[in-house]
């Protein structure tokens, strides 16, 4: 029996799609954790999250026969996947709700003021997000909180470079602006925001 366990994602994808059970399991302990931690910072919905990631997979399980090694890379393929499931959600959630009306995920008590300040920065920065147009919002997360390169983040959202860049840019100075008044109340006492 072949070891996968360093065998590239889209290997991996072809051979699940040509019957290897063990390759899919592989390929689901590497991709799952970051495909639903994106989901979770778009929707902030644990239930909303997990909903997404598993429609995600399957959708990846789903063109493995299909799959053309060389033509994308198979994370990137399944970032978009879930940024457009997000992005659906999010405007059948606009549409039907205010924002205001959105309950955010509670991780519990916090255990110290350090806990409760982040938390309270967490959920500042989600607020604002959502005040952006989603494109911004999508390439200032993909970028700033995912840790994608441009170029990646050009190919999950279908467009070009130039583009991210200037996405990347006016969403970061409209967040700054967002946030501005709420430097002392976030604890920033400096020009970090």
């Amino acid at each position: 029996m072949e070891d996968l366990s360093q065998a590239p994602d889209a290997a991996l994808l072809v051979a699940y799609a040509n019957g290897d059970p063990d390759a899919a399991q592989l390929l689901t302990q590497r991709l799952l954790p970051a495909v639903y931690g994106q989901a979770m910072r778009m929707l902030t919905d644990r239930a909303e999250a997990e909903d997404v990631a598993q429609e995600a997979m399957i959708r990846l399980w789903k063109i493995a026969p299909d799959w053309r090694q060389g033509e994308a890379q198979v994370s990137t393929w399944l970032y978009r996947v879930v940024a457009n499931l997000c992005t659906d959600r999010l405007r059948k959630r606009r549409a039907s709700v205010g924002l205001d009306q959105v309950a955010e995920v509670s991780d519990g008590a916090p255990s110290s003021a350090d806990e409760l300040q982040r938390e309270t920065r967490i959920k500042a920065l989600k607020d604002a997000l959502a005040q952006l147009p989603e494109r911004q919002a999508q390439a200032v997360a993909l970028r700033h909180l995912e840790g994608f390169s441009n170029p990646e983040i050009a190919e999950i959202m279908d467009i070009n470079v130039t583009s991210v860049e200037s996405l990347t840019a006016r969403g970061k100075r409209a967040l700054a602006a967002l946030l501005s008044n709420q430097k002392e109340a976030l604890g920033f006492e400096d020009d970090t925001i």
